[in-house]
């Protein structure tokens, strides 16, 4: 991508086609989901985008994510649903077994059209970010090895001094760098200000095909302790991703010790039943190993001046939810457009951007610890496990799905829309 100032205003020049930047230079920290999806939507608004990310290159693997919904929708307004349907898993249903693998329940990827416990479209969290990236690379700058150091902001912008030493200037700044986030810590405050711990941890890697997975997800519970195995294939056949959660209660989880997060696993996993140990025998040949503590992020307010959050960063469901993608996706489309509605104006584009996505948020992170309730050790001090056959439940996942009406943000500025594309 090609920039030039001029007094006329920018250019930005993408696949040899040379466009007026209307909008203003916009860095987004995270080149995951949240961040590479506000780069589809800032840059047909008609800004000037760069991401960075402190990774060398994009994270392939990750555990499958869904998009139920209005996500779905979101999708397909960016364009991207034959390329993201084509990268997903082509997962089947989901079964339910005991420790000699007997099946106890059985989802459908079908069930409640497609927006039950296996979703219609179920994607690797890295292949997602693969087809992200590629939408957006010709008409977005990536810069990946670097982060933000250092950022101080005025009436009128944000200086950004990246760990490699670069100085830039930006009209805004968003931080899509997940629960951990780093821009988070900078301009808000320490992450345990933020941090809500849903007492688990979750572990997952892939792992040689092994167990003649074809389309169906397995699941094994052991009762009682909270601990679990699951395995399900993935969109290559001679691969399987392995999931395991357990108690958080005990744990010490440094988020970038890898080989202590190792040792921890196998500690608290031994002798957990079904295909665990098979599994666990593979940890150490997995090229793509994550474990961390399920925790929510909840926050009075997801922007500061001209530095706003988006995604995990701002609003964390937790994997027990199954929706953290799907909130990124629908966020990053809502907050790019309230930000070109307001003629870029962070003050009100962030506000109006809050206050259509708090209920649909608070929707997600109520299951998110419904969730996690429900597989709490039982103990003296427990409360009871959560009813999800009564009404209530169903109207809160239809909130957490479907709770957002997308505005179609007509008077936003849309490069897509004017050339059609």
């Amino acid at each position: 991508m090609g920039v030039n100032d001029s007094e006329q205003g920018r250019t930005v020049t993408t696949g040899g086609q040379t466009t007026r930047a209307s909008g203003p230079r916009v860095l987004v920290a995270g080149a995951s989901i949240a961040g590479p999806a506000l780069a589809h939507w800032l840059r047909r608004r008609g800004a000037e985008v760069t991401v960075v990310e402190r990774a060398p290159e994009l994270r392939p693997g990750g555990q499958a994510v869904d998009a139920r919904g209005v996500a779905r929708e979101v999708i397909g307004r960016m364009g991207l649903d034959a390329a993201v349907r084509a990268a997903c898993t082509d997962t089947a249903g989901a079964y339910t077994v005991d420790a000699e693998g007997k099946v106890l329940e059985t989802f459908r990827a079908d069930d409640d059209g497609g927006d039950g416990f296996i979703a219609d479209i179920e994607i690797l969290r890295g292949d997602l970010a693969r087809v992200l990236y590629d939408d957006t690379r010709d008409g977005v700058e990536y810069v990946f090895g670097d982060r933000i150091a250092e950022l101080a902001q005025d009436a009128d912008g944000v200086d950004v001094v990246f760990a490699g030493g670069d100085r830039r200037r930006f009209e805004l700044v968003v931080g899509a760098d997940g629960l951990h986030s780093e821009l988070r810590a900078m301009a808000f405050g320490p992450h345990e200000r933020f941090l809500r711990r849903l007492g688990h941890v979750l572990a997952f890697y892939s792992v040689p095909n092994e167990y003649g997975l074809d389309r169906w997800l397995f699941e094994y519970q052991e009762q009682g302790t909270g601990r679990s195995a699951l395995l399900r294939p993935i969109q290559d056949s001679t691969r399987a991703m392995a999931m395991f959660y357990f108690a958080a209660a005990g744990s010490d989880v440094d988020h970038r010790d890898v080989g202590a997060q190792k040792r921890l696993l196998r500690e608290r996993m031994a002798g957990l039943g079904w295909l665990a140990p098979d599994i666990l025998a593979h940890l150490d040949d997995t090229p793509d190993f994550y474990l961390d503590e399920v925790a929510q992020v909840v926050m009075d307010r997801w922007s500061s001046g001209r530095v706003g959050l988006l995604g995990d960063a701002a609003f964390s469901s937790s994997p027990m939810s199954g929706q953290g993608t799907g909130l990124a996706l629908v966020g990053a489309y809502v907050l790019a457009g309230e930000l070109a509605g307001a003629g870029w104006d962070p003050d009100t584009g962030f506000a109006r951007y809050e206050a259509r996505m708090r209920s649909i948020v608070e929707a997600n992170q109520e299951i998110g610890r419904l969730n996690a309730r429900s597989r709490e050790v039982p103990g003296p001090d427990a409360g009871p496990r959560p009813d999800f056959a009564g009404e209530w439940f169903a109207e809160l996942v239809g909130r957490a799905i479907n709770g957002i009406e997308l505005p179609d943000y007509a008077d936003a500025p849309d490069s897509a829309r004017q050339t059609g594309v």
